[in-house]
């Protein structure tokens, strides 16, 4: 099982707008651009996304750059503060996809997934993509093959 997650690109500041509404900023779009490029030819089977606009805004923008024909599916448990195990719960049936979300959530999962519960959460800039494995989904003993930063 491969699993890609994705932190959303840099997004308009804090206040100007409600958090959920905040939108990519050019810079945004080419750091996912980026990322995106690093994607080509994986063998992705779905695109997870949380419901807030750069989310959206960074999910698409990578449909767009790999032609990937499925639609981005949207959930409510790629949110910032939900609960690594809550998304671990998800993914239990799913294999090579791709997760575009925020921090803490994109730090507190890889951390989770690598460690299990109690350790401290990777740093991922904005835009930066981890990609884990393991022959199954076994919280604690998936193995980070990387974080690139755009």
């Amino acid at each position: 099982m491969k699993l890609w997650v994705l932190r959303h690109g840099e997004a308009e500041p804090h206040g100007t707008r409600p958090d959920s509404e905040r939108k990519l900023t050019a810079h945004g779009r080419e750091e996912v651009l980026r990322a995106a490029a690093c994607l080509m030819g994986k063998p992705l089977t779905a695109i997870y996304a949380s419901p807030y606009q750069r989310a959206q805004e960074t999910a698409e923008i990578v449909r767009a750059a790999l032609n990937f024909a499925p639609e981005i599916r949207t959930v409510d448990w790629l949110t910032p503060d939900t609960d690594p195990d809550k998304v671990a719960e998800q993914l239990v049936s799913v294999s090579e996809v791709l997760l575009v979300s925020h921090n803490p959530l994109v730090g507190n999962l890889l951390s989770y997934l690598q460690h299990g519960a109690g350790h401290p959460p990777e740093k991922v800039s904005t835009a930066g993509l981890a990609e884990l494995e393991n022959n199954e989904l076994l919280i604690g003993s998936m193995k980070l093959n990387g974080i690139k930063h755009p």
